[in-house]
């Protein structure tokens, strides 16, 4: 008998990611304004020594140089993955959480398939198409794998209207596949070895916070147990630890928050994605993020700022081969992904998405600039092929403008329960 993928019922997502989109464009703007009328000044800001840390080799073998892009990409955008982190976790545990039980299959089906896709793409033009000496064949095919989160809900919600099952779904396969490229890339590092062990710290740190504060009150606990989990402070010093374990693992420190999550105490139900519903939720888990709400905003301008210069003259072959992974790769991915998965276990669409919204959903997720920004830096050379693939990632861009100005779906503006 052929499953249907089911999701709660439906909220309207909270109008402060739609200021993180824009607030990202404006950085993204202000970038390749300022590059392409000074780009000496701009690579000297965004290349500035700010200072130099001299560490024992049992944390890190050198010195760490703190500069405008560690401080934006290693620190400040952990805290925008802790807030994408967060939505994944309560849609994959929570109670209605669109990813519990068997629902995850089908947004995780086409989530593989477009990681794969995108990489396995790379790979073949790479080999077709001669990108840079400097750079080894393989090198780089890490950096297609992510998307970009808030710019697919900018677009989605122009394309399929407030509320409506696609703009979720769309909403679930980008944050899903930002943070599994971000451990992919992670996972990869040559240099990972011995320094995995600091992975102990976070585990430590999460599983300690959640024992002492996270986890539900005994029956019978008092008041002051009670109010004891409710404070923000020990889930604060938990992140710290965890983003410092995570950092000195080698791993991509934007995730060095995501091990917490899961130990700060929560709601014990899932409103949906961004759902406007949890302003009105006060566990702490939604309180820290309802905190980092206008911080997060200013953390993508400047991501934006750091990461989004695009020299219009930078056009080479490396751009062709990012592209290609994103336009063609992925898409193809995700539909191989998904008719793989809809053969074998006789899933179908979520109710009231149908194959148009799918074919909109996919070209949307064809854009690609926050993660595979993060990305650039650290899977490719420096220089000429950095800055031909970030062109890449700019140009992919037109994938959205083109769902823009396909006809609209019928249904757009599908109401939410909340109207809208």
């Amino acid at each position: 008998m052929a499953q249907v993928w089911t999701q709660g019922t439906m909220y309207r997502i909270s109008p402060f990611v739609r200021h993180f989109g824009l607030a990202l464009l404006l950085g993204i703007a202000t970038a390749t304004l300022w590059v392409n009328l000074s780009p000496a000044s701009y690579y000297d800001f965004i290349e500035w020594h700010v200072a130099e840390i001299a560490l024992p080799n049992w944390i890190w073998r050198g010195t760490v140089t703190i500069t405008p892009f560690m401080v934006v990409a290693d620190i400040l955008m952990a805290l925008f993955f802790f807030f994408t982190g967060k939505e994944l976790w309560e849609s994959l545990i929570l109670k209605r959480g669109a990813l519990s039980g068997q629902q995850a299959l089908f947004p995780m089906g086409l989530t593989a398939g477009g990681l794969t896709g995108a990489a396995v793409l790379w790979l073949i033009l790479q080999a077709m198409i001669e990108t840079a000496e400097e750079a080894s064949f393989g090198q780089g095919w890490t950096v297609p794998l992510g998307t970009d989160a808030v710019l697919a809900y900018l677009v989605g919600r122009r394309v399929f209207g407030q509320g409506h099952p696609a703009l979720h779904l769309l909403l679930l396969l980008a944050i899903a596949t930002d943070i599994l490229a971000l451990l992919i890339l992670g996972l990869t590092n040559p240099n990972l070895s011995w320094r995995l062990l600091w992975l102990v710290l976070p585990a430590a740190a999460s599983i300690g916070v959640w024992a002492l504060y996270g986890r539900p009150p005994a029956p019978g606990a008092t008041e002051r147990q009670r109010r004891a989990g409710l404070q923000l402070w020990p889930y604060l010093l938990a992140g710290a630890l965890s983003w410092f374990g995570t950092a000195a693992s080698g791993m991509p420190a934007a995730l060095g928050l995501l091990p917490v999550i899961p130990a700060i105490a929560h709601a014990d139900r899932s409103f949906g994605l961004f759902a406007e519903a949890e302003g009105f939720l006060h566990d702490p888990l939604n309180r820290l993020a309802h905190l980092l709400v206008r911080p997060v905003a200013v953390i993508l301008f400047l991501f934006g700022v750091i990461r989004g210069g695009v020299d219009f003259q930078a056009f080479a072959p490396t751009t062709l081969v990012t592209l290609g992974a994103l336009w063609i790769g992925r898409p193809l991915g995700m539909v191989a992904g998904g008719l793989a998965l809809a053969m074998a276990s006789g899933l179908r669409l979520p109710p009231g998405v149908t194959i148009r919204d799918l074919f909109r959903i996919v070209l949307i997720l064809s854009m690609g600039f926050t993660v595979p920004a993060i990305a650039i830096s650290a899977a490719l050379p420096g220089g000429a092929m950095q800055e031909a693939a970030r062109l890449g990632l700019a140009l992919s861009m037109l994938a959205g403008a083109v769902a823009l100005v396909l006809p609209r779906p019928r249904h757009a503006g599908f109401p939410s329960r909340h109207g809208g």
